[in-house]
């Protein structure tokens, strides 16, 4: 497994783990938090690297893009559960 990829894992993770932190109530929240989190991380990692943004990067990781989109399915998956 390449080091951005665990990178991009563990990121995801922690952004998950801070929005139950924040809004979640129960370990389903937590688990559903944290999937949406890596998922919304993986997801705009591949649009960083599909769309070619090459400014922000750390080493081979989109972080700014992959952030962006971790964080607007976290609050999609709130809205959802609403």
């Amino acid at each position: 497994m390449p080091p951005f990829v665990l990178l991009g894992i563990l990121v995801g993770g922690l952004y998950g783990t801070i929005f139950h932190l924040w809004r979640g109530k129960s370990l389903r929240d937590f688990l559903i938090y944290l999937m949406a989190a890596i998922i919304g991380f993986g997801a705009g990692q591949g649009l960083g690297m599909a769309l070619g943004f090459d400014m922000w990067l750390v080493g081979p990781l989109h972080a700014v893009e992959a952030t962006v989109i971790s964080w607007a399915s976290l609050f999609l998956i709130q809205w959802l559960k609403l």
